[in-house]
């Protein structure tokens, strides 16, 4: 069957070790649309820090879309919402006492801001907020407020301290969140509808597209719900284990050009 629809990550898939678009991906996209494919860039950034790609690829407009937060928004890139999961105040308070009580460093973000309560910023605060283009706001707890739409909570430090955090996470915690690593030093948690794959498969229904129609391709556990939907779910060559396990195809590494092969091996 056609693939109508192509779901992309973007760290560790789209671009390269240095955060760059390869003019061979470009290029590989943009025929890809000009047979009318829809090119969804899915990713755990807010939209501030998708733009930079966005703009070199042409995709604009209020029928071209974007899914952020890891899937717990899907938009048009005009803005429009398409799917929207987020957690509550209540679950921001219990995410980040969790954090409190283990030392580990935890901020949470909105459409606008990351807001952390840790006096000491994390350097892997400062590296998202670069990386996503959106500022940093220090607040206590009790200065969050239920008028703030919160996306997700990110449970983020040391590679090793985080893997013990992680083992000794909460089994109801696990129940009523949607949580995932997204990178050695994030660990993430969502609204239990979100995923990259729920959105896509909403996103897809929408545009009355069915599994088999979609491509999805990525490296990381918060890429392994939307391969394992797409019907022609692809791993990269640099991806975890777990995505490569899910996968129909593994594909070439981030640095090898590997979204441009998939896309002209089952797409063009």
């Amino acid at each position: 069957m056609a693939i109508k629809l192509i779901a992309i990550d973007i760290d560790g898939t789209l671009v390269t070790d240095n955060k760059e678009l390869t003019q061979h991906t470009i290029d590989t996209i943009t025929k890809a649309r000009q047979k009318g494919i829809k090119v969804v860039l899915c990713t755990g950034r807010p939209i501030t820090g998708v733009q930079q790609y966005l703009n070199p690829l042409d995709i604009s407009g209020d029928d071209e879309y974007v899914v952020t937060f890891n899937g717990s928004l899907a938009q048009t890139i005009a803005g429009t919402p398409i799917v929207s999961h987020n957690i509550t105040l209540e679950d921001y308070i219990d995410l980040e006492t969790l954090a409190r009580k283990s030392n580990i460093h935890f901020h949470m973000e909105t459409l606008d801001h990351i807001y952390t309560a840790n006096r000491d910023i994390s350097p892997y605060t400062i590296a998202e907020s670069f990386i996503v283009r959106m500022p940093i706001r220090y607040r206590t707890p009790e200065e969050i407020t239920d008028e703030l739409t919160i996306s997700k909570g990110m449970f983020i430090d040391e590679p090793q301290k985080l893997s013990a955090f992680i083992e000794s996470f909460p089994a109801d915690l696990k129940e009523r969140f949607y949580v995932v690593q997204s990178e050695p030093y994030f660990f993430e948690a969502m609204n239990k509808k979100a995923s990259k794959g729920n959105a896509i498969a909403e996103l897809a229904t929408k545009l009355g597209f069915t599994a088999d129609e979609v491509m999805a391709l990525g490296d990381q556990g918060n890429d392994l719900t939307m391969v394992k939907y797409a019907g022609t779910g692809v791993a990269m060559g640099n991806a975890i284990d777990e995505v490569k396990a899910a996968a129909q195809f593994i594909t070439q590494t981030n640095e090898e050009d590997g979204v441009a092969y998939a896309i002209e091996k089952f797409a063009l």
